[in-house]
């Protein structure tokens, strides 16, 4: 195969609420970011791996774990209301020349280099535009409800299917993983539209650490498997 360059971004800033210092938060021995960047450091499709952010510490653990860091995000793209996608066209402006564009984020730290290097072979094999990794969702939409204002409940899916065995499976996205060629992304501004193809991880592989629970699960598991 063939391999195209491809430019991997871990974005991470420095202002996050719900966690504080998420980022940089210790997670069974190492900070959360250092989870991400040794596993990407591994892969043999990467050609350059960097880190957007507008946070000196952040920066500074980063660079300890081998990560470049070629410029200091503005602090107008690390606000709570920015869009996910202005750091990595800011990144692209600031780095271009890349076939392809992978988007790493810290929060999912059982990401390993076997997932990243799989969906990139499949990513260049079939020839895809946009691929998103997501993971087999654990409840069924089908049988999810809305609640009115008058506090009555009503079928998110209409006529649903009345057994487990008759469900279609259903995935939702892990935040994993996000990769596209670089020129479609510019264009679309964004890795999700009517062309994105699906990799599919694990379970368990795909914790996604947003919630301060989420943490404290990640990082029982985490010390469980390094035993």
């Amino acid at each position: 195969m063939t391999n195209p360059s491809i430019l991997a971004i871990i974005p991470a800033r420095g202002g996050s609420k719900g966690i504080p210092r998420k980022n940089i938060k210790n997670l069974a021995g190492k900070p959360l970011i250092a989870w991400t960047i040794e596993e990407a450091k591994k892969s043999k499709y990467i050609t350059r791996l960097i880190l957007s952010s507008d946070d000196d510490e952040i920066i500074k653990v980063a660079k300890e774990y081998g990560c470049e860091v070629p410029f200091k995000r503005p602090s107008e793209l690390a606000q709570d209301q920015t869009s996910g996608m202005e750091p990595v066209l800011h990144a692209l402006q600031e780095c271009p020349g890349y076939d392809y564009v992978l988007l790493l984020q810290p929060t999912s730290p059982f990401r390993t280099v076997e997932d990243i290097d799989n969906c990139v072979e499949q990513v260049i094999k079939d020839d895809y535009s946009f691929c998103v990794s997501v993971t087999e969702s654990a409840e069924s939409p089908y049988w999810m409800y809305t609640v009115d204002f008058e506090n009555i409940m009503n079928p998110l899916i209409k006529n649903p299917p009345a057994t487990r065995q008759e469900l279609n499976k259903t995935y939702s996205l892990n935040g994993a993983l996000y990769i596209a060629k670089t020129t479609d992304f510019i264009k679309e501004k964004n890795f999700l539209n009517d062309a994105t193809m699906p990799f599919i991880m694990p379970k368990n592989h795909s914790y996604d650490i947003d919630e301060p629970i989420d943490f404290k699960i990640c990082n029982f598991l985490m010390e469980e498997s390094l035993k």
